[in-house]
C-alpha cells in the first residue's frame, strides 16, 4: 500500500503483541538484508574514535543551545540557539560533527557507505553509525560538550536569510526538549528564549516558503499503542512546534545550497518540476472530487487550502503525492547540474543537518566548512561526489521498503482479529487502469488498505462502508471490499 504517512509506536509492556511486532520486524530485516548489529572491527574502530575525537579550537559553549526532538531520541544531530538583533534574528544551528570521529576509509566510514541511512522501526533502529558514536560521543546530548559544525545564519525582520557561514566549534546543549515540552512551555509562558523566538521565526519562514512557491503536503501521522495482546492505532495531530523546528533545518539546507552553487562544487538534494500531464490530471481529480481549484491558482497555493480531515480533501492530498516523486541527489564539481532545484521547495537545497542518520550530510557539510574557511574541499569528498548519488538512491529505496513493511505489519496486527467487520472509510485512490481497485483510509482504527469493488467503479473521495477481508501479519497485508457508498 502507499507509504505516504508517518508512524510512531509506543510499547507499554512486553505482551504478546509486542513480541509479534518484534518478530515481524526481524523477518522484514532478513528480507531486506539489514541488521542493527555491526561487525566487530567496526565496533572496535568506533569505540577508539569515540575516545579520541578530533576537537576544534573554537569554543562556543557560551551559547545556551537546546535540542527539540521526538520523545526518547538519543541520536541528536541538531541543537539551536536563536537571538534577536537590530536587523532581525541570528540563528545558531549546531550539527553533530561526524568527521570528528570518522575518517575516510576507516571501518566505520566503509560500513556507513554500505548502509546509507538509519532505518527506524518500533522500539529499535538499524543505525548508520554504531551507537557509541551516534547515541554517545557525537550526539548533542544535554550537558555534554561536543564538536559540531556551527552554522550562523542571519535573518531580516521578515525572516529572509541575509548571511550564512559554518565553522567547526565546541558546543554544549543546555536542555533536551520533546516537541510536546517545547509546545507546552510556549503555551504556559515558561519556554526558554530560543523556543519563544522559534515561535516567531518559524511562521516567518513558512510565509517565505509560501511566497516562494514551496509546498508541503499535510500528510497524516499514525501512532500505534502496543499493550498486552492488543494493538491500538490512531491519527496524531501534528504540533506547530514540529513545523517551526523543521523550518530551521530547511533554512540551513538553503544556506548550504547557496554556498555550494556559488562555488560550483557540492551535493544537492533535488526534485524535478512536476510533469504538466500530472498537474492536469490533478485538476481533473479535483473536479471529480468536487473541490474548487481556480485556473489561476498555482498548485502550492491550492494544497494549502486542503484539510486532510475532510474526506474529499484527504483523497486530494493522497493524489498530490504523485507530483513529489523522483527526488534524488546530484554531485557536481566545476559545472552546475542541469537540474539543481528541489521543486517542492522552489529553491536549491542540500541535506546537511542529519549526519548521524544520513550519509550524504557529512560530505555536504565538509564542502561548506571548506568553502567558508577559504580552504580546499577535502580530496576524499571530491572523489566521492560522482558516486554518492547512486549510493544514496539505493539506501533511500531500502529505507522506503523498510518503512512500508513496518507500516503494513502494524496495520495487519491492529486488524488481525477483526476480519469480517465493516468499517467507515474514504476512498483516497482509484487505479486508472482498473477503477474497481484502489485504496481506502479507515479513520478508526487509522489504517489505509487495498480496496476492491465487485463491478462498479470505486467512488474517489467518497465516504464508504467497507468490509475487512484480509489482515495477515505474516504477509503484512490488509485488504477491504466495498460494501456500500455513502
Amino acid at each position: 500500500m502507499p507509504s505516504n504517512r508517518v508512524l510512531r509506536v509506543r510499547t507499554h509492556d512486553d505482551g504478546v503483541a509486542a513480541h509479534r511486532l518484534r518478530e515481524g520486524v526481524e523477518q522484514l530485516r532478513k528480507e531486506l538484508g539489514v541488521t542493527p548489529h555491526f561487525p566487530p572491527e567496526v565496533e572496535e574502530a568506533a569505540a577508539r574514535a569515540a575516545a579520541e575525537p578530533r576537537l576544534p579550537d573554537l569554543d562556543r559553549t557560551d551559547l545556551p543551545m537546546l535540542t527539540i526532538d521526538p520523545e526518547g531520541a538519543r541520536d541528536l544531530d541538531q541543537a539551536m540557539h536563536i537571538e534577536r538583533d537590530r536587523d532581525g534574528f541570528v540563528v545558531h544551528y549546531a550539527i553533530a560533527d561526524v568527521a570528528a570521529f570518522v575518517s575516510p576509509g576507516d571501518p566505520v566510514d566503509l560500513e556507513a557507505n554500505r548502509r546509507g541511512e538509519t532505518l527506524y522501526a518500533p522500539e529499535s533502529k538499524v543505525p548508520l553509525h554504531p551507537p557509541v558514536i551516534s547515541e554517545g560521543a557525537a550526539s548533542l546530548l544535554a550537558g555534554e560538550t561536543r564538536p559540531a559544525l556551527l552554522w550562523t545564519i542571519r535573518l531580516d525582520a521578515d525572516g529572509e536569510g541575509t548571511d550564512v557561514r559554518v565553522e567547526r566549534a565546541l558546543v554544549r546543549s543546555t536542555a533536551q526538549l520533546t516537541y510536546q515540552q517545547a509546545q507546552a512551555g510556549l503555551d504556559d509562558g515558561t519556554a526558554p528564549e530560543t523556543v519563544r523566538l522559534l515561535a516567531e521565526v518559524g511562521p516567518l519562514r513558512l510565509a517565505r516558503e509560501a511566497a516562494r512557491g514551496g509546498v508541503s503536503l499535510p500528510l497524516p501521522e499514525q501512532e500505534v499503542e502496543v499493550e498486552g495482546e492488543h494493538w491500538h492505532l490512531g491519527f496524531r495531530e501534528r504540533l506547530a512546534m514540529e513545523d517551526w523546528n523543521a523550518q530551521i533545518s530547511l533554512l540551513t539546507g538553503y544556506g548550504a545550497a547557496d554556498l555550494m552553487v556559488y562555488a560550483r562544487v557540492g551535493l544537492l538534494r533535488t526534485l524535478p518540476p512536476p510533469d504538466p500531464h500530472d498537474v492536469r490530471r490533478l485538476h481533473r481529480t479535483a473536479r471529480a472530487l468536487g473541490i474548487e481549484w481556480p485556473a489561476e491558482m498555482l498548485y502550492p497555493d491550492f494544497i494549502r487550502t486542503l484539510d486532510p480531515l475532510v474526506p474529499a480533501h484527504a483523497a486530494m492530498v493522497d493524489a498530490s503525492t504523485r507530483l513529489l516523486r523522483g527526488s534524488g541527489y546530484v554531485g557536481f564539481n566545476g559545472e552546475l547540474p542541469e537540474q539543481p532545484l528541489h521543486a517542492a521547495l522552489a529553491a536549491e537545497y542540500a541535506h546537511v543537518t542529519a549526519p548521524l542518520r544520513r550519509l550524504g550530510d557529512r560530505y555536504a557539510g565538509e564542502v561548506c566548512v571548506a568553502l567558508c574557511a577559504g580552504t580546499e574541499v577535502p580530496v576524499w569528498v571530491l572523489q566521492a561526489l560522482p558516486g554518492l548519488p547512486e549510493t544514496l538512491r539505493t539506501s533511500a529505496q531500502r529505507a522506503g521498503a523498510y518503512e512500508r513493511g513496518v507500516l503494513d505489519l502494524v496495520e495487519a496486527g491492529v486488524l488481525e482479529e477483526r476480519v469480517g467487520e465493516v468499517f467507515a472509510g474514504v476512498v483516497v485512490d482509484v487505479d486508472e487502469k482498473e477503477p474497481t481497485r484502489g485504496s481506502v483510509v479507515v479513520q478508526s482504527p487509522a489504517v489505509e488498505g487495498r480496496l476492491t469493488s465487485t463491478g462498479a467503479e470505486l467512488p474517489l473521495g467518497t465516504d464508504v462502508r467497507v468490509r475487512l477481508v484480509t489482515a495477515d501479519v505474516q504477509q503484512r497485508r490488509v485488504a477491504f471490499e466495498l460494501v456500500e457508498v455513502g
